[in-house]
């Protein structure tokens, strides 16, 4: 192991509710400001019983036609985050994105959706009429990875990863296996999603969604005793991460350090939580950066506010770290942002121990017992001043991700 390369954090971009730009996004989250809306044009489904989501209202940057024309919302979303990490991490038009060495690790839970519905009506309809050359480019699975690539000019890996609510988590992972062996120098890693009525049907079928549709802002509630289920939200992440002496010799500012990674999976149900695996997917990130459970000092949750979910998740973080960790989720400010989360959530969680604040669980009244006695952070938020933090993402497929960021120098 003593052979393994140090991987640093250089960059951030993230497009969502909650803002974009880091000061923004520490404001909104200081005044616990919940972003889900009652969605209107959902009524439209008479059958589905939530009518809530948080989708990103801020419009897009104009990008040339002929960059993007392979590009749905999903792609777009993806990209206006790496075009912020990229710049945050002085690397936007840097020569190295075409020397090989530099590649791109990026997942979504499927692609565009209107040009996925030009397809069914081929074949509802037989008509071909609204195809194009382009409307699979925009639907494919690896849509982000591969725009992204094209799009900068990058000749070195591309990993894609599809797997539900760990796709960004998965992808900044094997991202950061890929600079720790030396296969690649630097990497754009990261998740996104766009808002579809489908998303939040596929939860509403397994009864899983809120709704309380009357109260759009006192939901999703994760470890409380009333909450009712998860709301469905959209945006992207998308981290620069860079081989440490690579980023040293540039003069790169680091803003953290991924120092472990685990994931595994539950083999035994597709939609139902593992504890036992949850909890084990934390120690293999724990080995991974040659930790002992003390000293994490805080853990950002999967937090989904399903029954559950949340009493399996705080059950595995307590059966790790047997102590009330504190810990706090961001789903109940932007709702579950599916493939997006687990990249959102990281880049957010690196800033909050930059800033040695994190950020309370609103909407958290009265916590449910079922859940593990974890230190729910509540209030005005906690000051915290610790080297490790720790991020958590679980996914349908029984999929499970942990990643540990430390402080930098």
């Amino acid at each position: 192991m003593n052979n393994k390369r140090r991987v640093a954090v250089t960059g951030g971009g993230l497009v969502s509710a909650l803002g974009s730009a880091w000061p923004a996004v520490l404001a909104n989250l200081k005044a616990r400001k919940n972003f889900v809306r009652y969605m209107t044009e959902w009524d439209a489904y008479k059958q589905m019983n939530t009518r809530l989501a948080a989708p990103v209202d801020c419009a897009l940057p104009e990008y040339p036609r002929k960059k993007i024309r392979g590009m749905g919302r999903v792609a777009l979303l993806a990209l206006t985050a790496t075009e912020q990490a990229l710049s945050l991490a002085g690397l936007q038009d840097s020569d190295e994105l075409t020397r090989g060495r530099f590649g791109v690790s990026f997942g979504s839970s499927i692609g565009a959706i209107d040009p996925l519905m030009d397809f069914l009506e081929m074949l509802a309809y037989h008509d071909m009429k609204k195809l194009s050359a382009t409307t699979y480019l925009k639907i494919m699975p690896q849509t982000c990875a591969a725009n992204i690539e094209v799009f900068y000019g990058l000749t070195g890996r591309l990993v894609t990863t599809n797997t539900a609510c760990t796709s960004g988590s998965q992808a900044i992972g094997f991202a950061y296996e890929l600079i720790r062996d030396g296969v690649q120098d630097v990497m754009i890693a990261g998740g996104s999603d766009e808002l579809s009525v489908i998303d939040s049907a596929i939860f509403d079928t397994l009864f899983a969604t809120s709704t309380k549709n009357d109260a759009p802002h006192s939901t999703p509630s994760a470890y409380d005793k009333h909450r009712d289920g998860l709301v469905v939200g959209e945006g992207a992440a998308a981290l620069i991460l860079e081989d440490y002496d690579h980023a040293l010799k540039r003069g790169a500012v680091i803003y953290a350090e991924l120092a472990g990674f685990g994931t595994n999976t539950d083999g035994k149900h597709l939609t139902t939580p593992n504890q036992e695996t949850m909890a084990e997917v934390m120690r293999l990130a724990l080995r991974d950066a040659r930790l002992e459970p003390r000293e994490i000092g805080y853990v950002n949750t999967h937090g989904t506010a399903t029954a559950a979910g949340d009493a399996a998740e705080s059950g595995a973080t307590y059966d790790v770290f047997q102590r009330a960790i504190p810990a706090s989720t961001i789903k109940n400010y932007i709702g579950h942002t599916l493939g997006a989360c687990g990249a959102i959530e990281a880049w957010i969680t690196i800033n909050m121990m930059r800033e040695k604040w994190f950020a309370p669980n609103i909407n958290l009244n009265e916590i449910d017992p079922a859940c593990a006695p974890l230190d729910y952070i509540t209030g005005e938020g906690r000051e915290i001043d610790t080297e490790y933090v720790m991020s958590n993402n679980f996914a349908f497929g029984g999929i499970n991700t942990s990643l540990i960021f430390r402080k930098a120098a």
